[in-house]
């Protein structure tokens, strides 16, 4: 898949996150979501682009939501 469409993941992401701060666990909620709304495909391309580039232009919630995914696979 293209940078852009990888873009566009990142964005997705941050704007669950950004929706569910009322939430009592963000984390969790955006990881939920992902984890039941993003196909697979979509789920390896964010988790690939986590290995290559780290946190960044991510926000926190998002970040931690797909790091916890990434521990759940690994630990699967």
């Amino acid at each position: 898949m293209s940078g852009d469409s990888t873009a566009n993941l990142v964005r997705m992401v941050n704007q669950i996150a950004r929706n569910v701060t009322h939430e009592a666990d963000p984390v969790a909620t955006v990881a939920d979501h992902v984890a039941a709304f993003w196909s697979g495909r979509m789920r390896a391309q964010i988790a690939t682009w986590l290995d290559q580039h780290g946190g960044e232009g991510l926000d926190p919630v998002a970040l931690a939501a797909l790091q916890r995914l990434q521990q759940g696979a690994d630990a699967g």
